[in-house]
């Protein structure tokens, strides 16, 4: 079975306006987009003593729309819905053009 490349399909598409889906396809297997280190990064400068932070874009590598897990101690006399808040706000800026957001919070087990 061919594996699907972009120079392959340039006479394909020629003509036609290229699609967000197939901006998505070439990002599907790399190992971490640009977009999700952009967004590890900031959670890292906001939350500096946080445990654990992994970031997944989980539409296929365009960018519009994260699962966040983050594990940090700060979260442990609040509720989720605070934890969450907390991390909308240190992406205020970055979250404007996606379409949403998974969040997962914990605190670290001692």
């Amino acid at each position: 079975m061919e594996t699907w490349s972009q120079a392959a399909a340039a006479p394909l598409l020629s003509g036609t306006r290229r699609l967000p889906l197939l901006h998505c396809a070439q990002h599907m297997f790399a190992s971490q987009t640009e977009g999700e280190l952009k967004v590890t990064q900031i959670l890292k400068e906001k939350f500096p003593r946080a445990t654990a932070i992994k970031v997944t874009d989980i539409s296929g590598g365009c960018g519009a729309m994260y699962e966040i897990q983050i594990e940090l101690e700060e979260f442990k006399e609040k509720r989720m819905v605070q934890q969450h808040q907390m991390v909308n706000q240190a992406l205020k800026e970055g979250i404007k053009g996606m379409h949403g957001l998974q969040i997962f919070t914990s605190v670290p087990k001692h």
